[in-house]
């Protein structure tokens, strides 16, 4: 059983099929044709609704793609669609400015901007043009064009006053009171387990390894929508709050398994820079809300980009299977293709990041066909720690480069001992050919990948030789 407000309708679901995307349930059962589908896949934007959840005494709202987003994940929270936001005939501020500005014409994508453009106007009353063009990185229009679509935006991002403010007290107390199943029944339910603890959640998946476990869902919800299978089983994590938790001490960055993207990056940004520009590039606004760091490990893709940044960092990972917690390296957690050394009912707690292994110059970077909602080419991340002008230790990872991300051992063991120079690329960008024999798929070719990694050693040189040269784009365009 799970329970949500559909707008400020409560909604207690038993009986639907937790294989349900939240954007077929409101098309099919609820009749809200607002939000449509334009990809399946969380890319286009054109699904986009708004989830809200309860933020100490406040409503926090963030968007999410309905088409990707499982019925369970509502759960405690807040549904609103385009439907819900007009009172009576009077437009929503951010509905007006898109009519104002002439922001729509055939409209398909109309409704997943306003809800982005909703969830911006709640987040941030006075958003510049980088952050509008941002926020709107996860919805894509094909026929009116961007720039009254931002001029919509710009509009309405104005603090004003709707029946959501007006009533959000209400919202919090109603949401507060909801109820959520216990042990026992949990138990008893053989479609979609709803833990609320670290040790539920446990005891769940060591009595069902079989199950796959739902975090962010941002990628395991396309074996849904794309790849057409049934999931008889799922444990769905939302409800363990001691996962969402990220602690910072003296020495140690500890990430909790249930910890989005977007809180990494809030978190990242004054402690390792580099790492939160990267997830500033991660899909898109409504993938980082609901994705995890985690689940972007387990899923081990050769192309996901938090396992190069974790492994420059020499990251290791907290798993438990039942009461056993034991701490592995991420450089022993991927063993081949999609394949990793979790255990059979052993699933990741936390990622666990030693302060005193990130270099002050550590850098990143993710090269792709386009700037944002996409998936890398090729990724790299250079934690370098140098003395007196040498490289003491050197830790190398790229992305896209073979079956698995991986460390460059060789291109590390020509760097340690010698100064940051034409000499040493050389002997790093030679050393490299031996770290990888990349193969070549439709994002590019082998030959392609090698010279773009062995580009990145020398945008690393550059980097550290002369720090007066802008070498990232954003710097000198605008």
């Amino acid at each position: 059983m799970i329970q949500f407000l559909l707008n400020h309708t409560l909604k207690t679901l038993d009986d639907v099929d937790p294989n349900t995307t939240v954007l077929n349930w409101l098309r099919g059962s609820e009749h809200h044709c607002g939000s449509k589908e334009g990809c399946a896949s969380g890319d286009c934007g054109a699904c986009t609704v708004v989830l809200g959840r309860v933020d100490g005494e406040k409503m926090q709202y963030d968007t999410a793609n309905g088409c990707i987003t499982l019925i369970s994940q509502l759960d405690g929270k807040q549904l609103l669609t385009v439907e819900d936001l007009a009172q009576g005939d009077k437009l929503h501020p951010v509905q007006q400015a898109m009519a104002d500005c002439h922001a729509s014409q055939c409209g398909f994508c109309t409704p997943g901007f306003v809800m982005s453009g909703f969830a911006l106007q709640k987040a941030n009353s006075a958003a510049q043009r980088h952050d509008i063009e941002k926020h709107l990185a996860g919805n894509l229009c094909r026929c009116t064009g961007y720039r009254p679509i931002i001029d919509a935006m710009q509009q309405s991002c104005v603090s004003t006053p709707d029946q959501f403010t007006q009533t959000e007290p209400q919202t919090v107390e109603r949401l507060k009171s909801l109820k959520h199943p216990d042990v026992a029944e949990l138990l008893k339910s053989n479609r979609c387990l709803l833990p609320k603890s670290v040790a539920q959640l446990a005891e769940l998946y060591l009595q069902n390894p079989q199950a796959r476990l739902l975090a962010g869902g941002t990628d395991l919800a396309l074996t849904i929508t794309q790849q057409y299978q049934t999931l008889p089983l799922m444990i769905a994590l939302n409800q363990v709050d001691e996962l969402k938790k990220i602690t910072v001490t003296e020495n140690q960055i500890r990430i909790g398994a249930m910890a989005t993207l977007q809180t990494c990056q809030n978190v990242l940004q004054p402690l390792i820079p580099a790492f939160a520009q990267v997830l500033d590039r991660f899909a898109s606004p409504q993938i980082r809300n609901h994705g995890t760091l985690a689940g972007n490990l387990a899923n081990a893709s050769p192309i996901g980009d938090g396992a190069p940044m974790l492994l420059a960092l020499g990251a290791t990972l907290e798993l438990r299977c039942g009461d056993e917690i034991r701490i592995l390296s991420l450089d022993e957690f991927f063993l081949s293709y999609r394949k990793t050394a979790l255990k059979a009912g052993e699933f990741i707690s936390a990622v666990l990041i030693e302060r005193e292994d990130i270099s002050p110059t550590f850098s990143a970077w993710k090269i792709s066909k386009r700037m944002d909602d996409d998936i890398s080419t090729v990724s790299g991340a250079f934690n370098l720690q140098l003395k007196d002008g040498v490289v003491a230790t050197a830790r190398l990872a790229f992305g896209g480069m073979a079956a698995i991300p991986a460390r460059a051992k060789r291109a590390e063991q020509a760097f340690i001992g010698q100064p940051l120079n034409e000499q040493t690329l050389a002997l790093a960008s030679e050393a490299l050919e031996q770290d990888f024999q990349p193969l070549s798929d439709f994002r590019g070719s082998g030959r392609y990948r090698l010279k773009v990694a062995q580009n990145l050693l020398k945008r690393l040189v550059l980097q550290h030789s002369d720090k007066n040269t802008a070498l990232e784009v954003q710097a000198y365009v605008n």
